[in-house]
Formats: C-alpha cells, sequence, structure tokens
C-alpha cells in the first residue's frame, strides 16, 4: 500500500514514516519544514541532535534498502498539496501535519491566528483533493484528546449516545478544547465529519494521548535516525521536562496541584496504533473515532514515577510546585474509553517499562545539550501577550 504521512520530518510523523516504511509499506513524507523554522523563531533545541530529513531518509536507505520519497512544500498551498497526490497516488493519507502545541498557540494573537489557518485550511484542502480525485484513500487523522477537555462523565470514543425528553440518538462526543489549538483540532474534526457524511470519504480520527519515549525499532537503528525529544516550556511535554530536569539536577516542576489526569502512551504504540488503522479502513461515508492511549496519570504520578526512576539511577530528584501558567481544572473526574485499538489487536507498552530506556538514559546522555533558560514555563493563558 502506498502511504502518504504529511508532517514526516515531526516527533510522530517521522516515526511512523520509518516503521511503515520497515512494514513493507511504500512511503512518502509530505513536509514543510515549519518544525525546525518555529524553533529557530523560539530560538529552542530539541535535546536529541536531528539531521537534515535528506540526510535521514539517505541514512534509512543506506541501511534497510528502502526508499522513502520526499515532498517539501506547505499543506495550506492547495496547489502544491494536489500536484503531491497526483504524483504520489496514496491509497492512505496520514495527517500529522498540523501545529501541535497548546502553549505555542497561547503566546499572542499571530500564534493563536497561524496556528488555526495552519491546521484547519490544511486539512479543507486535504479534504477537498481527496473529494475531487482520491475518493477511495483513507484519511488517518491526528487528533487530541484534549478535545474532550475534563468532562464530569466518562469520556467515549468519538460518539455518546443520550436520551433527552423520551427520545434518543447518537451524537458526537461534546468537545470542551482547553487552547486554541485544541479549538483547531475542534474544527477539523467538525469538518472531516461532514465531509464523509456529504462526500462519502473515508477517516479515521486518531484521538491520541501525550505520547513520550524517544526509542522505537527504526529509530534506534542509528544515530542519524533519531527523534526528537523536546523539554521546553513551548514544545516539550510535562513527562520530558521531568526527565530533564531529573538529568541536570534541577527540581521537577509540577504545574499547580497536580492533580490534573491525562492519557499518555508510548511512541512505539503510536506508529502500531497508525497501522492498525490503515490495516482496517473505515467504510465509505464513514468518520471513525479512536482514542489512543493506554494508560492515564495525573501530574503527580508522572512525577513520582521519574523520581523513583531516577533515584535508582543515583539521581537526586526534588519535586516542586509551581504557580500553574494555564486556564485549567486541576482536580476533575478523568475516564475515558479506548477500547477499539485495542480489539484490533494493539498491545501496550507502559510508562514504567520505558521510563529508564526511552527516555531518562536519552537525558542523561545528552545532558550537556540542555538549555537551563528553556526549562521553566514562558506562556501564561491569561496573557494576550506573551512575548
Amino acid at each position: 500500500m502506498k502511504v502518504l504521512v504529511i508532517g514526516g520530518d515531526g516527533y510522530c510523523g517521522w516515526a511512523t514514516a520509518l516503521y511503515l516504511s520497515n512494514k513493507g509499506y511504500e512511503v512518502g513524507i509530505l513536509d514543510s519544514l515549519v518544525r525546525r523554522h518555529w524553533d529557530n523563531t523560539l530560538s529552542v533545541e530539541t535535546l536529541t541532535p536531528i539531521a537534515p530529513i535528506q540526510k535521514r531518509i539517505q541514512r534509512w536507505q543506506d541501511l534497510t534498502g528502502k526508499t522513502i520519497d520526499l515532498f517539501i512544500g506547505d499543506l495550506t498551498d492547495y496547489q502544491f498539496i494536489r500536484k503531491t497526490m497526483e504524483a504520489f497516488e496514496p491509497e492512505a493519507v496520514v495527517h500529522f501535519g498540523e501545529q501541535r502545541s497548546a502553549p505555542f498557540s497561547m503566546v499572542d494573537r499571530d500564534n493563536a491566528v497561524l496556528t488555526q489557518v495552519n491546521n484547519v485550511v490544511g486539512t479543507l484542502n486535504l479534504l477537498y483533493i481527496i473529494k475531487e480525485s482520491f475518493p477511495d484513500c483513507h484519511l488517518v487523522k491526528l487528533g487530541t484528546m484534549g478535545e474532550y477537555g475534563t468532562p464530569n462523565i466518562d469520556i467515549e470514543e468519538g460518539y455518546i449516545t443520550i436520551e433527552h425528553n423520551g427520545r434518543t440518538d447518537t451524537l458526537p462526543y461534546p468537545k470542551q478544547p482547553g487552547s486554541f489549538y485544541h479549538l483547531s483540532k475542534v474544527h477539523d474534526s467538525h469538518n472531516i465529519h461532514f465531509a464523509c457524511k456529504i462526500w462519502g470519504l473515508r477517516a479515521t480520527d486518531l484521538n491520541q494521548g501525550i505520547v513520550y519515549g524517544v526509542l522505537t525499532d527504526e529509530t534506534g537503528m542509528d544515530e542519524l535516525l533519531v527523534n526528537r525529544l523536546d523539554y521546553d516550556g513551548v514544545f516539550g511535554t510535562a513527562l520530558n521536562r521531568f526527565c530533564i530536569q531529573a538529568a541536570v539536577g534541577h527540581p521537577l516542576t509540577v504545574y499547580g496541584k497536580g492533580s490534573q489526569t491525562r492519557a499518555m502512551l508510548d511512541i512505539r504504540d503510536t506508529v502500531r496504533c497508525v497501522e492498525l488503522a490503515i490495516q482496517t479502513p473505515a467504510n465509505s461515508g464513514e468518520f471513525r473515532v479512536f482514542n489512543q492511549f493506554t494508560e492515564m496519570f495525573s501530574i503527580n504520578d508522572i512525577a513520582k514515577q521519574v523520581k523513583d526512576a531516577g533515584t535508582a539511577m543515583g539521581l537526586k530528584v526534588e519535586i516542586n510546585n509551581l504557580e500553574n501558567p494555564r486556564v485549567e481544572t486541576e482536580e476533575h473526574y478523568f475516564n475515558a474509553k479506548n477500547t477499539n485499538l485495542l480489539d484490533l489487536g494493539l498491545k501496550p507498552h507502559f510508562l514504567s517499562d520505558s521510563l529508564l530506556d526511552s527516555l531518562l538514559n536519552f537525558a542523561v546522555k545528552y545532558k550537556d545539550r540542555v538549555d537551563h533558560h528553556q526549562i521553566l514555563p514562558k506562556v501564561s493563558w491569561r496573557k494576550t501577550d506573551n512575548r
């Protein structure tokens, strides 16, 4: 099968492109390389040294004999996307090509607008091209568990059956996003659902939890293939930040009370989930939603696991609570369903088994690359301009 991975130079996209290529899929990568530009703009670097995309692909070909086609351009450029799709003729499109940081979207008006235009317009362009020229192509779109927010009822997988005034219907699950980034993902979901309904397209929305880990079988083959490990206050996750802080002797920075609960999964499960979605495509006219995560933890739980693992390595690890720069409910109910991918055959990895090899060991190995000025948060939800 021919699979186009949009955003294939990014964290999830790179691991997915290599995984699918290694499994025998014919893979193309489409990327504008804007993620590297944003790093330069913010004066941040991922902890692991990332080679140029051309060198990464060439190294993969040298090691495996497998080729990956590369298309460099912007998803908001309709004509470029059309030419790329016509040249590659994918049977499935895996869409990671979006600005994926909540803090980035909350810096100021410009970043909020950039996020929504990049994400919503890019996805709309893709939907129109699929409708006009590739109606049987299966769109596998990366959503986020953050679309749901923290409702006081169980989170179903995309849809909920309700009874109201004696009548029953199954409706899209209500969304309560917490940033302009998460709002853009909600807009995407609505647009894709609408396109499937009126044009008969087929799409799978993977509402993904927070992804962690550097290693997959493919990215671990050579240092030129290594994946990102972002820890800064804009693109870094809490888990990544804690691991880097543990490695350099900085107290772990828990935002607020630390009771916020999040869904999480290993990068190795991300790539497998994408393959499962591709192998069992949605039907024509179907907008299918999978909640893509394997475990749920509070921020305090994550900090404790990092502290325990760091202590076992001989690191001195302390935990501090900071004033929360985000506007979010810190103590809440959170119970999300995630049975669809498990039913398709996902065999999960767990954080307790991955923390040392795929995170803390990398943090220690590359700790000399840590920029200590990037460890603390710099973006506040309460400000309209964080520059």
